[in-house]
């Protein structure tokens, strides 16, 4: 196995064990114990355990990101129909049986440090997911794109949160209506103007 495959290796087997476990509480003797690699090949790609953990991080950020770009583009050429048809992935992850609540979040609420490699990382998840909801608002020329794509990503990132708690049940298809009633009346939240009253952000 060469030495590329065994860091993928070990990042794949963090995303699980983080995924099902947490990240404080999931130690680098069960890494070990999940893949069979030895603990000083571990330390010869990560430093340290905070390093694999932003490597996983980093890994399920962009497999999300591409995924979710992927499902979009296929899903319709109008461009509001994909703003809503990220609302359709969404319901394919919370229906999904790994699913375990926002990875990001949970890393967060662990590393909360705003100096810290890992929150970054979540910094970095956040900013570049409202920078693609933005990109598919000003798409549409929908008006206050900067506004209405933070409140559909609020909208996305409390389905997550009620899906955890209270259960995954329509909550991804209540989310999207109150995104397409958004999107045909788009409000910024900053000043309270609507499609009417405001400009277009």
């Amino acid at each position: 196995m060469s030495r590329t495959s065994k860091r993928d290796e070990l990042i794949e087997a963090a995303i699980r064990l983080f995924n099902r476990h947490g990240y404080r509480a999931t130690g680098v003797d069960r890494l070990m114990e999940e893949t069979g690699i030895a603990k000083t090949t571990l330390y010869r790609h990560f430093a340290t355990k905070e390093d694999l953990i932003v490597a996983a991080l980093a890994r399920v950020d962009e497999q999300a990101r591409e995924e979710l770009r992927a499902f979009v583009e296929a899903a319709s050429d109008d461009p509001r129909e994909r703003i809503l048809a990220t609302f359709d992935w969404l319901d394919s992850w919370l229906t999904d049986s790994e699913f375990n609540g926002c990875p990001f979040v949970a890393a967060a609420a662990e590393y909360g440090s705003v100096r810290d490699a890992v929150f970054q990382q979540v910094l970095l998840h956040k900013r570049l997911t409202l920078a693609y909801f933005e990109e598919l608002v000003r798409a549409a020329r929908i008006p206050h794109p900067r506004s209405v794509a933070r409140q559909l990503v609020m909208l996305q990132e409390g389905a997550v949160a009620y899906a955890q708690v209270l259960g995954h049940e329509s909550v991804a298809s209540e989310a999207r209506a109150a995104a397409e009633r958004l999107i045909h009346d788009p409000v910024d939240a900053r000043s309270g103007s609507t499609r009417e009253g405001g400009s277009a952000g």
